[in-house]
């Protein structure tokens, strides 16, 4: 069996596979002295599920770990209703759906249908403004299932050797720019 991708790690690689690797280095490391402020929040928001404290209620599950067998992958589910078979991945403050959001809590699906969970409706929660964005079942959006495959298998393939950014706007957003020699160096001269 090869190593299993963390579902974390799906929309990481899709702003920058080289993000990945730093985030490994810095592990250990206390958060406040590389993190931005929107990390900060969203790592403050994920609290009360990595901690199981967001509700007592029994018909919920939280911070569940989860593995797929068919994609390698493994991980944590976010919330599960039980009454309603509803999978629900939390964001910080949703502006754009991303396709990485879609691509984990596909992840997250997929591992939950393996283990005997029964879902039906896919949510990616806005926690800011309490906003819910529904998302298709992968089997109802057959483009997005393609893409959420080739991701992976970019990310099994992935050489980082021969990998260089070409977007500088993932560069400019990217809280590990300065310590990266693979970021884009804006040419313009004014």
């Amino acid at each position: 069996m090869e190593n299993p991708i963390s579902i974390s790690m799906l929309n990481d690689f899709i702003f920058c596979p080289v993000s990945i690797y730093f985030h490994s280095l810095y592990s250990g490391v206390e958060k406040n002295l590389y993190q931005g402020k929107s990390q900060i929040n969203g790592t403050k928001a994920h609290e009360t599920i990595d901690n199981n404290t967001l509700s007592n209620k029994k018909d919920f599950l939280y911070a569940k770990e989860v593995y797929c067998e068919k994609y390698g992958l493994i991980g944590k589910i976010d919330c599960y209703d039980i009454n309603s078979k509803t999978l629900v991945e939390r964001k910080k403050k949703v502006t754009t759906v991303y396709d990485g959001y879609i691509y984990q809590i596909y992840a997250q699906y997929f591992a939950m249908t393996e283990m005997g969970y029964d879902v039906e409706r896919l949510i990616i929660h806005s926690i800011d403004d309490n906003k819910n964005y529904n998302i298709d079942l992968p089997e109802r959006n057959k483009n997005m299932l393609l893409k959420f495959e080739s991701v992976i298998q970019q990310m099994k393939d992935f050489d980082m050797d021969n990998f260089y950014q070409t977007n500088a706007e993932k560069c400019k957003k990217c809280i590990y720019a300065p310590y990266c020699d693979r970021e884009v160096i804006d040419n313009d001269v004014d």
